[in-house]
């Protein structure tokens, strides 16, 4: 119960709808005990009034008697009848609190989760896949909200009712009381075993589900990836293999779940005749009336569901328990990436690295090591490298995504470290190499980072990204609506869209991180001659292997395997005749021509 402690704050918050829960649970136990004893009652009257009625039925007063009779049991019957809709009015109020209660605490807990997972760092994303997540913030939360709610509400009315109910049947029959509720304790304790039985299935079915819910997942992201190698056969084989495991699951299930109801029945039954029967040879030695046995039945039936409910309210509590333990784990996990002194001013973009090395903490490989570059406000610095020289990790250090493991980035000669995190990022315009768009229209997306949805901003982004005429081509222009991760499009579309969508925000620095890998060289030249005049007055990080995209900067390091080996403009570096000449040559003789 300890990890369970931390959603008491909810509990509190919500006190009121709580309390009320209470109440109105008490007092719909109160008519549930009411109509045992109105039957107790009905059953002796009409026993007592059948042996009084024949005599008189001899005289004249028979058909008087017969009518006060049929009065007072009418009257027996719609008390009856009243105690049952006040109890169901009241249980309808039960739910109206305690559940809607769990409801509003599911909705702040799902909240708490999502904003907290989206201020964590890109580590913690590395670490722990997105199902898993996901499978935290649903899964997880909702057997916690089964805790907070059923579980309380049913905990609740077993509190109240079973000590009501043994108190009224011990002054009723202490003796009758004890023999009638012998099973019952048996009956608690069956079911708390049959119902740890059914939620260990139940967690080997949800990981089977899981798994296979990840598999289809992967297998429709895949669609394309999947048919042009042929291996739709493949992936269904292992689909009916994952599928049968689930089966085989459900099933072991299903048979544990059909014993849940004819124990109930069994010892539900077993208590009833031992009410009969004990309550039988009292009646017979004259100790009692017969509405004693009737309304003991009913108070045993009364109690099976609180008694059952003890298990499955334990087993509740348990996987609540186990579920909030591992919703704890994310919830205490820390963002080293925080302010220092929580600065927040519009940045000129002069920005200086010094001694830069970095080390990713979750795999331990050294991306960056002392490397050292400055950049003026209003220039921009391009960056070449090959695939894993470090090129993409420079633009999640300026992007404050990580932290440098030594050294030390500034923007303005401010440590980067001093600055407010959303005041930073919303100065930075960022394409990254992996272009991600949103299922929504492209207009939304080209306006993404910014607050409010201008026409005349979103349509000059597309035209300075080259995009504005493929838009307009489309029948619904703008207001086009795109797939899942932008699946609409072209590969050159979706990066240029997510160009404008970064210079739509008009960035004080735009960092372009190998973004033009997917258009063509006319594409290519036709974005930077746009992208020249964006650039600008304003600071700019062209991130590549393509030299012709580095070749606007006004100055160009090279790296390899996480160090700087070459530095300075393109003529420049093409008298050095190294690396990047080398690059140079290869690009314009495979057919990447670099025009001047």
């Amino acid at each position: 119960m300890k990890s369970l402690w931390r959603i008491n704050k909810y509990l509190y918050k919500y006190k009121g709808l709580l309390l009320l829960g209470i109440v109105f649970t008490v007092i719909s136990n109160v008519f549930v005990i009411i109509p045992a004893q109105l039957v107790r009652i009905a059953i002796d009257y009409v026993v007592e009034s059948f042996s009084l009625y024949r005599p008189l039925m001899k005289g004249d007063m028979g058909e008087i008697a017969r009518e006060n009779f049929l009065d007072v049991v009418l009257i027996f019957g719609i008390l009856i009848l009243v105690m049952a809709l006040l109890r169901g009015f009241f249980l309808f109020l039960v739910r109206q609190t305690i559940i809607i209660m769990s409801r509003r605490i599911e909705y702040d807990m799902k909240n708490e989760i999502f904003d907290h997972y989206q201020n964590l760092p890109l580590s913690f994303y590395r670490k722990n896949s997105t199902g898993d997540l996901m499978a935290r913030i649903t899964e997880d939360v909702s057997r916690v909200r089964m805790y907070l709610g059923p579980a309380i509400m049913y905990g609740v009315s077993l509190l109240t009712l079973f000590p009501m109910v043994i108190f009224y049947m011990i002054s009723v029959n202490a003796e009758l009381t004890l023999y009638s509720l012998l099973p019952l304790p048996i009956l608690s304790i069956s079911i708390y075993f049959v119902n740890n039985l059914i939620n260990e299935r139940s967690e080997k079915i949800q990981r089977s589900l899981s798994e296979l819910s990840t598999y289809v997942q992967e297998a429709f992201s895949g669609i394309r990836v999947l048919k042009a190698f042929v291996r739709e056969e493949d992936s269904a084989r292992e689909f009916a293999i994952k599928s049968e495991e689930y089966k085989t699951k459900s099933i072991n299930l299903t048979r544990v779940n059909a014993l849940f109801f004819p124990l109930i029945m069994a010892l539900v039954g077993i208590s009833t005749i031992i009410t009969v029967y004990v309550g039988g040879i009292q009646v017979i030695n004259g100790e009692i009336g017969y509405g004693v046995i009737a309304e003991f039945i009913l108070y045993v039936n009364i109690l099976t569901w609180p008694v059952t409910s003890l298990g499955w309210v334990t087993s509740i509590v348990q996987r609540a328990a186990a579920s909030q333990t591992r919703i704890n784990e994310f919830l205490d996990v820390k963002n080293d990436i925080v302010s220092l002194k929580n600065l927040e001013t519009e940045i000129e973009g002069i920005i200086k690295v010094e001694n830069l090395s970095f080390h990713y903490p979750e795999s331990g490989i050294r991306a960056l090591d002392h490397i050292s570059f400055e950049i003026k406000a209003g220039q921009t610095l391009g960056i070449i490298g090959t695939t894993g020289s470090g090129k993409s990790t420079i633009a999640n250090l300026l992007m404050r995504m990580y932290d440098p493991t030594t050294g030390k980035i500034s923007v303005d000669g401010q440590d980067i470290r001093d600055y407010n995190i959303s005041s930073l990022r919303r100065q930075i315009g960022f394409v990254p190499q992996d272009v991600f768009l949103f299922s929504d229209t492209i207009a939304n997306n080209i306006a993404f980072g910014i607050d409010h949805l201008d026409q005349a901003i979103i349509e000059k982004a597309a035209k300075d990204a080259d995009v504005y005429q493929n838009i307009v081509d489309f029948p619904k222009g703008f207001e086009t609506m795109l797939g899942e991760r932008g699946i609409t499009l072209s590969g050159g579309q979706k990066q240029r869209v997510s160009i404008a969508r970064a210079i739509a925000k008009e960035p004080k620095i735009l960092i372009l991180d190998d973004c033009l890998s997917a258009v063509d060289t006319k594409t290519e030249n036709s974005i930077l001659t746009a992208l020249r005049k964006i650039m600008e007055n304003r600071t700019s990080v062209i991130i590549s292997h393509r030299v012709s995209s580095a070749k606007l900067a006004d100055h160009i390091i090279v790296l390899d395997e996480g160090k700087i080996i070459e530095r300075g403009d393109h003529d420049s570096l093409m008298n050095q005749k190294g690396v990047y000449a080398e690059l140079y040559e290869k690009q314009t003789q495979s057919g990447e021509p670099v025009e001047d």
